[in-house]
């Protein structure tokens, strides 16, 4: 019995594992600002409704902050914990390129020679950092598979 895995789009691919390090940025680095409840009247025409309907826009609000932070906070543990499984060599690119907070201002070149030491050739980096890629898409789900080929 063999098993194979099916072939993956490397540049879709390497798009949606890049979106999901940024979504980690933004969501582990920005403050969630909390949605609050409107208490001034409104002076816009409002034409009358269902009336089988109820309205809580308090508990509607109560309900989405917290929502929304416990889904921040699951999102940032499952891609920690995604990059946490990696080898050594690819947790650090991944960790030092992609995670930081300076990682909008780092260069795949600033890590390679910079970074790594002894510093490490771009074939080998770009080598190193498609393993990542492909281990972080399997494990996120996010991994992007070639049709019918």
């Amino acid at each position: 019995m063999s098993f194979v895995l099916p072939e993956i789009d490397r540049k879709e691919t390497q798009q949606a594992v890049e979106n999901e390090l940024e979504k980690y940025r933004l969501f582990k680095y920005l403050e969630f600002e909390e949605r609050e409840a409107s208490i001034t009247a409104s002076s816009e025409e409002r034409f009358h409704g269902p009336t089988n309907q109820t309205s809580d826009q308090t508990g509607s609000i109560a309900i989405y902050n917290a929502d929304q932070r416990k889904m921040r906070h699951a999102f940032i543990n499952r891609v920690e914990r995604a990059v946490a499984r990696l080898p050594k060599l690819e947790r650090f690119l991944i960790e030092e390129r992609y995670m930081s907070i300076e990682s909008e201002y780092i260069t795949d070149y600033n890590v390679y020679c910079h970074k790594f030491q002894p510093p490490i050739s771009a074939v080998t980096y770009d080598k190193i950092r498609w393993k990542a890629f492909y281990r972080v898409a399997l494990n996120l789900n996010v991994a992007v598979f070639k049709q019918g080929v």
